[in-house]
Parts: structure tokens; sequence; C-alpha cells
């Protein structure tokens, strides 16, 4: 049975709750519906927490990792902070360089969500108005979280008075060891058979690359680790990984697995793209829980969404979202634990 509970309500409006059942105990926030904890048992029945959070989580504010976070409207990058819809250009804040990130200064990752108790979760509303952080529209977003037995589940509505673009994600940064160790000696598992490459700023440009005899192919189980140190000019554009995996399935396209722990992650969605990010640029950040700020690849975000800069790369792009549309997605999060290398 799931226990859904409130924790603590600030006079800000910034509320934590507590989702449990026998099997995991998730602890999030309604400021930009940020994960804190999740905690999963090991092999040996030992629970651990298995995400990257910040020890405040306000720190949000001041640090642009987005630990946890729901992202938007437009997750990852936008070329040089701009795009055309419907012939007209809409300029961005460029956060990132030259280009827009993860929705600007202030995006979802940075909002106060309304909230609403429900079987077995909570379901969490923002709207954001028209033209806020340079998006056309007027947005409502509906993010569902559902925890039944050892499955995570993440659920996006949306809809908008006018067309614009939409690419939300959740950005959770896994460390299955319970934080113990970097992601190196994690192996991972990807039914994908290209990338989107991006340029040495990290923005995806519109050319694919076969994974095929490359440090991207996890068609079957890989080390992190192993991939890492390879020598690939898509590592050193972006400091490791961080592109887009376009999916060739729906059910269990994911796989994320720490021997040591026995802990594994299978995540299933109906998005077409999971961005995989390995915390190359980490360090130097906000404290991490227990005080101490993490370094590059302390987690690995896997990041169901559309591809990168798809408004300008795709020739229907899949961000668009019309008046009238309801855009509907899903992405399961489901862990257990082996004994065996699986």
């Amino acid at each position: 049975m799931t226990e859904v509970k409130i924790i603590k309500q600030e006079e800000n409006g910034i509320a934590f709750f507590e989702i449990s059942n026998e099997m995991l105990k998730v602890r999030m926030t309604n400021l930009g519906c940020h994960i804190l904890s999740v905690f999963a048992p090991d092999k040996n029945g030992v629970l651990g927490d298995v995400v990257l959070g910040y020890e405040d989580v306000t720190d949000c504010y001041r640090d642009d990792s987005c630990m946890g976070a729901i992202v938007g409207r437009v997750a990852n990058r936008i070329g040089n902070a701009s795009f055309v819809l419907n012939g007209k250009t809409y300029p961005l804040k460029a956060n990132c360089g030259r280009h827009h990130l993860h929705g600007g200064e202030k995006g979802f990752d940075r909002q106060i969500f309304d909230y609403k108790i429900v079987d077995n979760g909570i379901r969490f509303h923002y709207h954001s108005s028209h033209m806020e952080e340079g998006y056309p529209g007027n947005l409502d977003l509906d993010v569902t979280f559902l925890l039944e037995g050892a499955k995570l589940s993440i659920l996006y509505e949306a809809e908008t008075d006018r067309d614009t673009i939409l690419n939300p994600t959740c950005h959770i940064y896994f460390n299955l060891s319970g934080k113990r160790e970097n992601i190196s000696a994690h192996r991972m598992r990807i039914q994908a058979d290209e990338i989107a490459c991006v340029d040495g700023e990290g923005l995806a440009y519109g050319e694919y690359l076969k994974v095929e005899n490359t440090p991207f192919d996890f068609r079957c189980m890989r080390e992190l680790g192993n991939a890492l140190g390879a020598e690939h000019i898509q590592l050193k554009n972006a400091g490791g990984i961080d592109h887009s995996f376009l999916l060739s399935g729906q059910e269990d396209v994911i796989e994320l697995y720490h021997r040591e722990s026995g802990r594994r992650l299978l995540i299933s969605t109906d998005m077409p793209v999971v961005q995989v990010y390995t915390a190359n640029f980490l360090a130097g950040g906000c404290p991490g829980k227990g005080g101490a700020p993490y370094d590059n690849r302390a987690g690995v975000a896997l990041e169901t969404q559309f591809v990168s800069n798809s408004i300008q790369i795709e020739k229907e792009p899949k961000v668009i979202l019309r008046k009238g549309q309801k855009m509907q997605s899903r992405t399961d999060y489901t862990f257990a634990c082996i004994t065996d290398e699986g």
C-alpha cells in the first residue's frame, strides 16, 4: 500500500512530501517538482538514497544543474537562444553561452507548483503565462508522480491556448551505489541505434551518428567508465556523454546496473529520446546532501524527452504543441535487485 504525506509546509508556499510503500520511499517538493531522494534497497535489503540532490532545495535558484527537477518549457538547448514558429521569431534568454537551456532563467525547475494528493501519489500543476521566459501561449502543465510497488511513474499532460513549443523532462541524477562512488562502475544498456551529434558548445546541430563501433554503443550492457575513457570527437565536444539517444522501443529501453549493490533500474517511456548526461560539469556547484558539493561523474541523468534542439533540426519538430492539442507522456522507473552481473 502506498502512503502519501506532507512532511512540511512553509509560509512561502514550498511544501515537502513523502510517497512510500514497502518497496521504495520517495521524497520531493512542489518547488520545481524536485525529487529530493529515492530510497531503494540493495541486494542485502539495505535502503540507500540513489539520486543526487541539493542540501537546501532553494539552492536551485543559484545553481543550474536542475538536480531532480522538472525542467521546461523546453529541456536542453535551443540554438542561438531563439526559435521560429508560424513564421515568427521568438527571442529567448541566452543562459548557456549563446544558447538557451532548460527553459531559461526561471524555468519550471524554479517555479512553485500547485498540488493535489491522489491515489498512490501527487499531481502537480503549473500555469505558465503567455511569453513567460519568451515562450508564446498560456500553458497548463500537470505532472503526476505515482508509486506502485517498485515502480515510480511520471505522467505529463499539457494544453495551450496558442501554438507553442514544449519539451518537459525530469532531470534526475542517478547513482545506484547510494553515492558511495562515482558512476564509472555503473553499467548501462540503451535500445538506441543512433545519437544526435553535438558541436563544441554541446548543441545538437542536425547530424546523427550510428552507435555501432563507437563509445556510444550501449545496445548491450557496457560500463560507463569504459565508454567515457574512450577517444571520440563527440565525447570531447560534450566533455563526456551529453547526447540524445534515439530510442528504438518503449518497454525497458534503458537499464542502469550497479553490481556491488545489486541495484538495477529499468526505464520505460513513450518518448522518442533519452538524453544521457554523465554530470560532466557538476563540480563547483551548490552543496549536495551532507553539505559537500558533488564532483563530475557523481551521477548520470537519464532524461526522457524529444530530441535536443528539435525546433531547429527536425523537419517536423515534435516539440510543437498546437492550440487545441493535448500533450501526454509517461515514463516509468522500476527498481530491482539482482545478485549476478545481469
